[in-house]
């Protein structure tokens, strides 16, 4: 077989969903940190008719490629999850499977989050941001939905290192696992922790979250609970 026949056979399947996962990821993960490390920052300081602008024209355009980004980024994660469970017949059970799910369900609530929260509040400050210009009245609420939107981003970014290590670890950061232990405890450390986080996004407040020193610092810190958990409960 050529080499051009070997980049399109059924083998390579795997290479292309990896390639375009990693494309799709960057899309999404990079406007993720544009969000978060700049424009944030920036909107805080800004007057109400440069925000004006920015929901208006920039906004909408952010907002297309992240939200599609995190789609297709979800798609092909869990394609590559699949063949390799399926095709490849690694058990979930595995220190591959334990890991890359840890990371892929991380990274399945972050686009949750970009779809269920971030990108409908969004959606309605930019019609806000639209009606307002226009002279018309604002949207009720619409500080509320900025609120809410923003303490989900913020959300996604702390969310955003643990996934990166647990979806990057399987191939690059060697773990066995006992084939005797149970993964009950770690999946409910797992359970407990994660889902503390991610009620605060959907129910709490920004609380030190405002800080993005803060959200990098609780990151790392989920980072090595989750890890030391599974290495000393399951390992």
């Amino acid at each position: 077989m050529s080499n051009f026949q070997t980049l399109f056979s059924g083998a390579a399947a795997e290479f292309w969903l990896r390639w375009l996962h990693y494309f799709f990821g960057i899309l999404w993960i990079g406007h993720l940190y544009y969000f978060n490390f700049s424009q944030m920052a920036f909107m805080t300081e800004a007057d109400a008719a440069t925000k004006s602008v920015v929901f208006q024209k920039l906004t909408p355009k952010t907002m297309k490629y992240f939200r599609y980004g995190a789609l297709f980024t979800f798609l092909t994660g869990w394609g590559m999850i699949g063949h390799k469970m399926g095709a490849m017949g690694i058990p979930a059970s595995s220190a591959w499977g334990t890991m890359v799910l840890t990371g892929g369900l991380i990274g399945s609530l972050m686009f949750l989050n970009v779809w269920l929260i971030i990108w409908p509040n969004n959606k309605v400050m930019i019609e806000n941001a639209v009606r307002t210009a226009k002279g018309e009245s604002a949207i009720p609420g619409v500080a509320d939905l900025a609120a809410r939107a923003a303490i989900a981003s913020r959300t996604n970014t702390l969310f955003s290192l643990p996934m990166l290590f647990f979806m990057a670890a399987p191939s690059h950061l060697g773990m066995s696992l006992s084939d005797q232990a149970s993964l009950v405890p770690y999946w409910s450390v797992f359970a407990i922790l994660i889902g503390a986080i991610e009620f605060n996004a959907i129910k709490g407040k920004m609380g030190p979250l405002q800080k993005m020193a803060h959200v990098i610092h609780f990151g790392i810190l989920v980072t090595l609970v989750l890890y030391f958990a599974m290495a000393f409960l399951a390992g």
